[in-house]
């Protein structure tokens, strides 16, 4: 199978979890994440997310649930380690808050901070880590801007 690869490019970021069904609920609930792939083998499960049709710059959260650690919480993103979801609208934050609070996985309220982070609020996902939903960082943006698009 002949690959569209035509120089070294920064892929996904991989997580071990402890529920993977869990996990895959969460990140489908609360983030613009969606199911790509899912796999099993002998040692365990794991899923591919991704933004929805992510073509051109393809971007894998990876999470793996090894059969040793099933039930355990495996979270390696905290305190303030974190992945980073920039969303449009200020008020997106402020509606994923409130489902994450129903929930009881907000980490941090809404806030507003100084430049460039911006207004951010944090969940915790099912194994601990720290997941922050930012709008106005322009993390996007800059990057657009350096590079060209």
């Amino acid at each position: 199978m002949a690959t569209g690869l035509t120089q070294a490019r920064w892929t996904h970021v991989a997580l071990p979890t402890g529920d993977l069904d869990k996990a895959i609920s969460f990140y489908t609930t609360l983030t613009p994440l969606v199911v790509v792939e899912r796999f099993a083998d002998a040692d365990g499960e794991s899923v591919w997310l991704s933004n929805d049709k992510q073509v051109e710059t393809p971007f894998v959260l990876v999470l793996v649930s090894f059969n040793k650690d099933k039930g355990g919480q495996l979270g390696l993103l905290h305190p303030f380690a974190h992945i980073g979801i920039e969303v449009p609208q200020r008020s997106d934050v402020d509606e994923i808050a409130g489902r994450a609070r129903e929930l009881g996985c907000l980490h941090w309220e809404p806030r507003q901070m100084p430049p460039p982070v911006g207004y951010i609020c944090a969940l915790k996902d099912p194994d601990g880590n720290v997941i922050e939903i930012s709008h106005d960082q322009q993390v996007f943006d800059t990057v657009r801007r350096r590079w060209g698009s």
